[in-house]
């Protein structure tokens, strides 16, 4: 096939020489064919500029074909790196096809320059170009051109971090390409999709694009592709720290990048073996790769790719203590990322930069240059808009530049300003909703300015409150009290880490053992939905149970700061693992209430009374259907007599029906909630995110349900606006779901979401007999207008006093989040002295 090729190229030149231009364009063509063919880039490149020559030469008066001559000119200058060259070659085909009105032309010659502007980094130019030519496509009906300006606008929204836009256009060229039966051009949307998600920070759904356009590329037998996809699935492995895995993928990249002649794809492949061997703690291997990673990228003009290889360079000089080499080479990426990133990659490159300042020693250099990261992050995260997850997902990937921040301030003792900066990255999902279903503004921002006056924060703080933020070991505290200013302290974990810590501490407590009665968790993991906890029971059938084991969270979390605590009443706004405390049950002094941030805080706080509604109840208990009802093969879940009780308690109080058994549908359940003040829900709870297990819809009673059909998710309650003063969540595991930098992201956040001023949630398996004596203990207080925290701290106490229920175990789990509310249900009664001291 080489020799093929060189005949038909040297026969070309040879009929132009002699003149013959239309007979030396079909030797150039038949050349560029074979060259695509067998993915030789350098040949596809010189037979590109000899079509640009000859169709040149051709040109006497034949202005269209003239402007299709610089089109293929700078084809072959964008294929052989001269991107400055191919713009040039570009503006005037598209100039002559504007001039001829040829309307293809036009729109082949606005991909084009887009293609030219995006070598170059300019994005924003390139997204100008490529809805011109989405326009033009859409104009001439041509759904194959439509759906690849979708897909490079995709792109180049990508390039930008506006991943909310990017993955819009990438899903309109895949329903385009399967449209039209494009299967190479439907791969390619996949490995695109898988981009931004990966960009994201959403590796597992990255990696389930990824297989899909590696399967395609088998498929259509693309071996640059297949290699291509190769090298994605490994870097989707490395960010999930798989790196034995990563490695095989970048292997398998490199060798087909090699045998197709892929120079850029054998460069990116070395890029990524460095990166799974610089994981794996083999710096000198690292290295060695990056250079080659970087040779490649000059050679090719890949400036992106040049950038990313002084990064990782950096990266492995570090590591191996030659700050210096280091710094010279973040100096080159964060240069380089201006002309090349978007909002994301210059964020990662000031974030290196400031974090090798920070090492030797420049603090105000590094504090530049993280605050210029964080910046940038943020610009990013206000283009997803009202994308919860992804923002979720973006802002957890960057928590180490967050915590790099206030960290450095801390360093150079600017304890106010550390404060400010970790509040910047706290909750911020959850800040944009609640800013929105509060009405407190509309636009999404970095939490509480910094232009704002630590007096102005402090008018919002009811109560003495805690701020908790954690860097490695290390446990810092602010301690916020209205009239005076801020305590900061900090506490080192020793032996151990924050999250071994709360999860021995819990252990110990037997969190999480099987309990009495009808256990209300349900494990979705599973192969079958039961309800039994053997195999959890067993890991602490062997644990030794101290006197007290609250003790090792009290030593952590409040003797740090116990000299500066006064009063009734604290609210926490914890970080990480300790969300998962139980504070309610902290101290016997105290009643502890939690936030996911300040500015949660702030604007629950701020929200006006009549935002909520007085007085009506929705009471749901014991939801879920018999055994025999569900049909042969559904799920089973047992019955809750106790759940049943507990709402019919609290409907005698409340004077309201509740709602049972198979009327206790999910429909029904979110219809209802909508207008009342308070909900309570008795039922079985997922173990995983606390979602809730309902009576299916009606119509589904006499077939198997599907889980749509009765699971209560996140998703379904981010649908609704409630009017909820307090949401009491009486399921098994409530309070739990994944622990990110946005705090505990399962069902009690979606109902904060919602608009619930308050959640009471379990942290984990709770009792079924114990929870009814709690319940009526809880709502007699409310019934008596006492606050939910007064409530709570009465009901735990009732518990403790049982002979059967005073183990931690069975009260300890209960956990207040957010406002301190009360209710005007039940005779007027005066109020007792038991309320806090500050207000």
């Amino acid at each position: 096939m080489a020799g093929e090729r060189k005949a038909y190229s040297n026969l070309g030149n040879a009929y132009h020489k002699l003149g013959n231009f239309k007979e030396a364009i079909k030797y150039h063509e038949q050349h560029l064919s074979i060259a695509t063919e067998v993915e030789d880039r350098a040949g596809e490149g010189k037979g590109y500029g000899n079509l640009g020559i000859a169709y040149h030469s051709l040109e006497v008066g034949d202005r269209a074909t003239g402007g299709k001559a610089y089109g293929n000119l700078g084809i072959a200058d964008q294929s052989l790196g001269n991107f400055k060259e191919a713009e040039n070659y570009h503006e005037q085909h598209l100039s002559i096809a504007k001039e001829v009105g040829d309307r293809h032309g036009e729109g082949k010659a606005n991909c084009n320059l887009v293609n030219a502007y995006f070598s170059l980094g300019n994005f924003k130019e390139a997204i100008k170009y490529h809805k011109r030519y989405l326009s033009i496509a859409k104009d001439v009906g041509d759904r194959a051109g439509e759906g690849k300006a979708c897909g490079n606008l995709g792109n180049a929204y990508d390039s930008l971090s506006n991943f909310k836009e990017a993955i819009m256009f990438h899903e309109q060229n895949l329903s385009i390409a399967k449209e039209v039966g494009d299967r190479v051009g439907e791969g390619n949307t996949y490995g695109n999709l898988g981009n931004a998600y990966h960009s994201l920070g959403n590796f597992k759904e990255a990696i389930k694009y990824y297989e899909q356009h590696l399967s395609i590329a088998k498929e259509v037998g693309d071996r640059a592709t297949e290699g291509k996809a190769y090298g994605n699935l490994g870097n989707a492995y490395q960010s999930l720290g798989n790196f034995k895995e990563a490695e095989n993928y970048h292997e398998q990249h490199l060798s087909i990048a090699k045998e197709v002649g892929d120079r850029d794809g054998e460069g990116k492949a070395y890029g990524s073996l460095g990166n799974a061997y610089h994981s794996l703690g083999n710096f000198k291997e690292a290295i060695k790769y990056h250079g080659q990673g970087l040779s490649i990228a000059k050679e090719v003009g890949d400036m992106a790719g040049e950038g990313k290889a002084y990064s990782n360079l950096g990266a492995d000089y570090f590591a191996r203590g030659e700050v210096e080499n280091a710094l010279f080479c973040s100096e080159q990426e964060c240069n380089i990322s201006k002309e090349t990133e978007g909002a994301v990659g210059q964020g990662i490159a000031c974030y290196n930069l400031g974090f090798l300042h920070e090492l030797s020693g420049s603090l105000c250099k590094a504090l530049n240059f993280h605050r210029l990261g964080i910046k940038h992050f943020d610009e990013t995260r206000r283009l997803l808009q009202s994308e919860d997850a992804w923002k979720i997902s973006f802002r957890d990937s960057k928590q180490v530049a967050y915590t790099a921040l206030w960290t450095a301030l801390l360093k150079n003792r600017e304890v106010d300003e550390a404060l400010f900066a970790a509040e910047q990255g706290r909750a911020q999902a959850l800040t944009d909703i609640l800013k929105v279903q509060f009405g407190v503004g509309e636009e999404p921002s970095s939490a509480i300015a910094r232009t704002e006056t630590i007096s102005a924060v402090m008018k919002y703080l009811p109560l003495p409150t805690v701020f908790i933020a954690l860097a490695g070991n290390t446990i810092s505290f602010w301690l916020l009290r209205r009239g005076s200013g801020i305590n900061y302290r900090e506490k080192e974990i020793e032996n151990g880490s924050a999250d071994s810590l709360i999860k021995s501490t819990l252990k110990q407590i037997g969190a999480g053992a099987v309990v009495r009665c009808e256990n209300r968790s349900v494990h979705r993991h599973r192969s079958d939905f039961s309800c039994s906890g053997e195999a959890v029971e067993e890991s602490f059938q062997s644990f030794s149970m101290p006197d007290n084991p609250l003790q090792s969270f009290n030593d952590f979390l409040i003797s740090p700061i116990a000299d500066l605590l006064h009063g009734d009443d604290l609210i926490f706004v914890p970080d990480g693992p300790f969300c998962l405390a139980p504070y309610s049950a902290l101290s016997d002094s105290f009643r502890i209430r939690t936030f996911p941030s300040l500015t949660a805080l702030k604007v629950i706080s701020s929200a006006l009374d009549d935002f909520n509604s007085k007085s009506e109840a929705l009471l749901v208990g014991d939801p879920c259907l018999t055994e025999t009802t569900w049909g042969n093969g559904g799920p089973m879940f047992k019955q809750l007599p106790c759940a049943r009780k507990e709402v019919e308690m609290i409907g005698e109080l409340l004077h309201t029906a509740p709602l049972t058994g198979e009327n206790g549908t999910k429909a029904e359940v979110l219809k209802k909630m909508k207008s009342v003040a308070l909900i309570h829900i008795a039922a079985h709870g997922d173990d995983g995110f606390g979602e809730i297990v309902l009576a299916p819809n009606p119509g589904r009673i006499s077939q198997i349900p599907e889980e749509e059909d009765y699971m209560l998710t996140m998703s379904d309650v981010h649908t609704v606006r409630l009017q909820a003063k307090l949401v009491v969540l009486s399921c098994c595991h409530s309070g739990q779901g994944e622990v990110k930098s946005e705090g505990v992201v399962g069902i009690a956040r979606a109902f904060l979401c919602a608009g619930a001023r308050s959640v009471l949630v379990s942290l984990w398996a709770i009792d079924d007999e114990a929870t009814l004596l709690f319940m009526k203990s809880f709502y007699q207080h409310l019934a008596d207008r006492k606050s939910a925290s007064l409530a709570l701290h009465h009901a735990m106490k009732s518990l403790r006093e049982t002979k059967e229920y005073s183990a931690i175990k069975y009260w300890a789990p209960f956990v207040l989040i957010g406002d301190d509310v009360t209710f005007e249900f039940g005779p007027q009664e005066p109020e007792k002295n038991e309320t806090s001291s500050e207000s």
